[in-house]
């Protein structure tokens, strides 16, 4: 299994690991929002306009709660057995990472005040690129049930003041744009040696993001 999404299982194992960090910094228990981590990697645009930057990317890597990282945990293992071996392990954490920083561009661009963490950017950016591509490849009862996941999960976001609207968006908007690089090099579009020049594509909507949310921050 892990011979198949390796990216998967040390993405998670990478998430957990941080997780026990934020329990071992906190009050006790197995809370996480009084950890220092928190105040100190979260995502929060005064900060990152103060030249914190590496913010964008640590915030990515911290959750608020078992519940809260159970659920992205859960569904990275579910999207990244399906996704990593259908694509590729470099296509799969490029998706991965992009949406990580599309997400924080969203979420600095609406609520820059906020101080947001989780890897809910990048998980829905792992939803979308999961969706475009199982549809074009006509796989389309995957594309279907990861269709009406997806809106379930949109509809629940839009309904809960505390989730960050623009981390979501804004993965989702990523993940979408790699998914869609993809498809465009196996139609031939980007030339015969297309998986580097999709990769680069995608790094292009990375450092966008960086720059960004840098400079709206």
């Amino acid at each position: 299994m892990f011979a198949r999404a390796p990216a998967t299982f040390i993405l998670i194992a990478l998430n957990v690991a941080v997780f026990f960090a934020e329990i071992a910094t906190g009050s006790g228990g197995v809370g996480t929002m009084t950890s220092s981590l928190i105040p100190e990697f979260g995502l929060f645009g005064p900060s990152v306009a103060n030249g914190e930057w590496y913010r964008l990317l640590t915030s990515g890597f911290l959750h608020a709660s078992i519940v809260h990282i159970g659920f992205n945990m859960f569904a990275l293992f579910f999207l990244g057995r399906i996704l990593e071996p259908g694509i590729g392990t470099a296509r799969f954490v490029a998706i991965y990472f992009v949406s990580l920083f599309a997400g924080s561009l969203g979420a600095v661009l609406l609520s820059p005040g906020s101080l947001t963490i989780g890897a809910s950017g990048a998980i829905f950016g792992i939803f979308g690129a999961t969706f475009i591509i199982a549809r074009s490849r006509g796989v389309d009862a995957l594309a279907s049930s990861i269709g009406i996941i997806l809106v379930l999960n949109l509809v629940f976001t839009l309904g809960r003041p505390e989730i960050s609207i623009g981390g979501h968006l804004g993965g989702l908007v990523g993940g979408v744009l790699c998914a869609l690089f993809i498809l465009a090099g196996e139609r031939g579009m980007l030339g015969e040696r297309h998986t580097p020049m999709e990769l680069l594509a995608m790094a292009a909507v990375g450092f966008f993001s960086i720059a960004s949310a840098i400079a709206v921050a």
